[in-house]
């Protein structure tokens, strides 16, 4: 058995990007009403939700496989959410740092001038903005892999580990977050 995935139309990057990101925000929320669909007994909604697509002569797996996969998937959803947190921060004290801060600038980076200020907020918030968006699209692609079994194909075996340490970091982050504020 090979493990292809599904070919993609082809689409312009900028939208395919923007689409993956989203479907990593929306990760926590599906996983979660997967998982109350396939212990409802829902298999084949808990599926869908989870967006596998799987062939007619693939054998359906069962409510708690489904179910498992669903609960990954709300880790997974649960990660993508502390990602959208800091794109949200980086576009919001970043790229539009003379909106949010009305100063004084005289202790801001690049200050004492606003403009300075938020130059200097926009050169760090661009690149981190570019990062957090790359990171969605990663683990959209983490997600498709870790669901490979559902459609009947090998899963890497290096999928559910990377889950797992990519979690535990996104957990450490949000712990360190939290003790830095006031």
């Amino acid at each position: 058995m090979t493990t292809t995935r599904p070919r993609r139309s082809p689409s312009a990057p900028a939208p395919r990007v923007a689409r993956r990101a989203w479907d990593a925000v929306t990760l926590l929320p599906r996983g979660a009403a997967a998982f109350a669909a396939a212990t409802a007994g829902r298999g084949g909604s808990a599926r869908s939700l989870l967006r596998v697509e799987a062939g007619p002569e693939v054998p359906r797996p069962g409510a708690v496989r489904v179910a498992g996969h669903a609960l990954a998937t709300v880790l997974l959803g649960a990660l993508s959410l502390v990602l959208a947190g800091v794109l949200l921060l980086a576009v919001a004290r970043g790229l539009f740092y003379g909106l949010v801060d009305q100063g004084p600038y005289g202790h801001s980076w690049g200050g004492p001038s606003r403009a300075g200020a938020w130059l200097a907020h926009f050169a760090v918030a661009t690149p981190c903005a570019v990062a957090t968006v790359a990171a969605l699209y990663g683990i959209t692609g983490l997600h498709e892999r870790l669901t490979a079994p559902l459609r009947g194909e090998r899963r890497p075996g290096w999928v559910l580990p990377a889950v797992l340490v990519c979690c535990a970091a996104g957990a450490l982050f949000v712990v360190a977050f939290l003790r830095q504020l006031p």
